[in-house]
């Protein structure tokens, strides 16, 4: 059996930022694109989610949370999985270089 009493405890204030988002109400499809979804519809859809991002409180915060954890799926923090790539991508030569 796995021993958990090692693990740290919760700690809701790191957490709490997404009670305020303004995605709680919505339709979680229009965050995240169905099997096979290309093209137009895709952009759209993905625009649609972008919106709501927009007018969030805690977009930065949401923001910051997908890049951190690298987020592989859906609309986070008005990023689309590939402006996540982008961002990822260019952070990791940076890095490269600095190094």
């Amino acid at each position: 059996m796995t021993e958990i009493s090692r693990l740290p405890g919760p700690v809701m204030e790191l957490w709490e930022w997404q009670y305020q988002g303004s995605c709680r109400d919505a339709d979680d499809t229009l965050f995240f694109h169905p099997e096979g979804e290309r093209g137009s519809t895709r952009r759209r859809r993905a625009e649609a989610a972008k919106a709501i991002c927009r007018s969030c409180p805690v977009m930065m915060e949401c923001r910051e949370q997908s890049l951190r954890v690298r987020e592989p799926y859906g609309v986070w923090g008005g990023l689309s999985e590939d402006e996540r790539s982008a961002i990822l991508s260019g952070r990791d030569r940076e890095h490269k270089k600095a190094s």
